[in-house]
């Protein structure tokens, strides 16, 4: 899953939001420099794209972009369940409601950034001043967020065919997405439970 989705799975717990936001940026033991709370938001991101990475309806997301973008099919499939995320009206039943929810993430997450990974710092105010959270919910925000993902990755020279993909398999995807996130919300929520209790 992307930004969206780890920041709203961390269930409005600030310091597990600051490592389930970071856990990509923190390599091997570096996630014991940081506080148990946060230990406990990277463990928990790594559970979810555990979780989603072997999910049925996940695998059958990326056979849709599988034959132009092969290994990437999955960063495609992150940023589009973002998408159904966004405009999922059981979880945000207006756009008011999920912008305030992006506007509590960042602010928890400035509040959070002392001894935060630099890259990550780096990143924040972009994702502030451009609502990146917020802009997953339109086509044109997928968009500009496939053309990022391309530019960052090391094989990929365009994603306007992923864009196509997206727009002509729209509803398919979306049945995936359907699948799939009740199943990882409530998987997410019982592990970070058990993290909790330990």
């Amino acid at each position: 899953m992307n930004y969206l989705a780890h920041a709203y799975l961390s269930f409005n717990e600030p310091e597990i939001l600051a490592g389930n936001m970071i856990s990509d940026f923190v390599k091997g033991r570096k996630k014991f420099d940081f506080s148990l709370p946060i230990q406990q938001g990277i463990a928990l991101h790594r559970a979810i794209d555990n979780f989603t990475d072997f999910h049925p309806a996940t695998q059958e997301a990326k056979c849709y972009f599988k034959k132009d973008y092969r290994l990437y099919s999955g960063a495609f499939v992150d940023v589009v369940f973002d998408h159904f995320l966004a405009n999922d009206k059981k979880e945000f039943s207006n756009e008011g409601e999920l912008d305030s929810f992006c506007q509590s993430t960042y602010i928890n997450l400035q509040n959070n950034e002392a001894g935060l990974p630099e890259k990550f710092l780096k990143m924040l105010p972009h994702m502030k001043e451009q609502n990146w959270l917020f802009h997953y919910s339109s086509r044109e925000g997928i968009e500009k967020s496939f053309e990022g993902l391309a530019r960052r990755a090391v094989y990929l020279s365009e994603s306007a065919i992923a864009f196509s993909i997206f727009n002509n398999y729209y509803q398919e995807l979306e049945n995936c997405y359907q699948l799939f996130f009740p199943e990882l919300k409530n998987f997410s929520s019982q592990y970070l439970s058990q993290l909790n209790n330990q």
